[in-house]
């Protein structure tokens, strides 16, 4: 966000007979200034005219009046334009801000000096304007976030309660064939029959728990994410070491939705590209906030070269994460550098629950 001191201390400077004539609106200080300049070139004229009038000398009356005419019209380009620069300065600084807005930077906010109050007007008016934006791109991500873990939800308990216990019930009925059969080949087709189902079976339930795993809504975010640790070391061969300190409670649902997904991309993304070998996991709770650390020993990335590429999903991994931890006023930072690893550091506040019932609700 821009802060306003440099323009305060500059308005802290000037002399304070001259702090009335700049608050005025744009309008007027040029129509001041205009006619300041005006009535001195008016004044200014009549003395030299009456001088050269007198004077004796009076073969040098054109030249002089040329030069008078010459300096007169610099004077007053120079006046004019230490006027207008004094008075559109503001002007120009909200123009600065608003380009650099369009440019990507949506933190920015224009300044406030205090020295025009129309230019304050539309400073105020500007970040008014893109708190809104923000506040309603944020309550849209928000929306499309919830929307899509109920779809989960919905989708994995499907598989779960309905996928996954028919094809139990065809090992079942594969087992009772394979008993009432005697010849060996068609046992051995049957075994094999078997086995794809099995394999059918593993696949749907490890699918089921990507999506979203049960014991997230039912035990909470630290049984959840060591199972998953669990499972992700057998399936990717990778040592995961996890630690979690000071957690006393549950935390709010969203939050733990957001954390697991974090922690759930960053393995994830640690098994495609990483090619590590071990990841440290470390959660923290305080009083005023949960800290997530992810360390891994792969070949680390170049992150302003991978944001830049056309690989969309590589991209959406890393902005999807970050976007979680922002809906919920916390922060995600990467470091990473080719053949030195990753590290992932995030921050959620933590917030009352009464705070917390009530944000969820609003944006659903």
């Amino acid at each position: 966000m821009i802060h306003s001191n440099s323009a305060l201390q500059e308005s802290t400077r000037i002399p304070k007979i001259f702090r009335p004539l700049l608050s005025l609106p744009v309008f007027y200080k040029v129509l001041f200034a205009n006619s300041l300049i005006i009535f001195i070139g008016a004044t200014g004229g009549t003395w030299l005219a009456s001088n050269l009038h007198n004077s004796r000398q009076a073969l040098a009356t054109p030249t002089s009046l040329i030069i008078f005419i010459v300096v007169g019209w610099l004077v007053s380009i120079a006046l004019n334009f230490v006027v207008l620069q004094v008075a559109f300065r503001p002007l120009q600084e909200l123009g600065k801000v608003m380009r650099r807005v369009q440019g990507g930077e949506r933190s920015l906010r224009a300044p406030t000096t205090g020295v025009d109050p129309e230019a304050d007007q539309l400073a105020r008016t500007f970040n008014t304007m893109l708190e809104a934006i923000d506040d309603a791109t944020r309550l849209r991500a928000s929306q499309i976030i919830n929307a899509q873990e109920q779809e989960r939800k919905r989708i994995a308990r499907e598989l779960h309660d309905e996928t996954s216990q028919v094809l139990t019930s065809l090992l079942i009925s594969l087992a009772i064939l394979e008993e009432s059969i005697t010849t060996q080949e068609a046992r051995d087709r049957i075994a094999d029959t078997r086995k794809l189902a099995h394999q059918t079976l593993r696949a749907i339930r490890n699918l089921s728990i990507d999506l979203r795993p049960s014991a997230l809504d039912d035990l909470g975010l630290l049984p959840a994410l060591r199972w998953y640790v669990k499972e992700y070391q057998q399936k990717c061969s990778i040592e995961v070491e996890f630690a979690a300190q000071g957690f006393k409670q549950r935390l709010p649902a969203e939050m733990e939705t957001a954390l697991y997904r974090i922690v759930q991309e960053s393995l994830t993304n640690t098994a495609r590209h990483a090619n590590a070998h071990k990841v440290l996991i470390t959660m923290k709770e305080d009083a005023d906030a949960v800290y997530v650390t992810i360390i891994d020993d792969g070949n680390g990335f170049d992150i302003g070269t991978l944001l830049k590429t056309p690989d969309q999903e590589r991209g959406l991994g890393l902005a999807g994460m970050n976007e979680r931890a922002v809906l919920l006023d916390g922060s995600l930072t990467i470091h990473s550098h080719p053949g030195q690893g990753t590290t992932i550091r995030v921050r959620i506040p933590l917030i009352p629950m009464e705070e917390s019932v009530q944000k969820i609700a609003s944006n659903l």
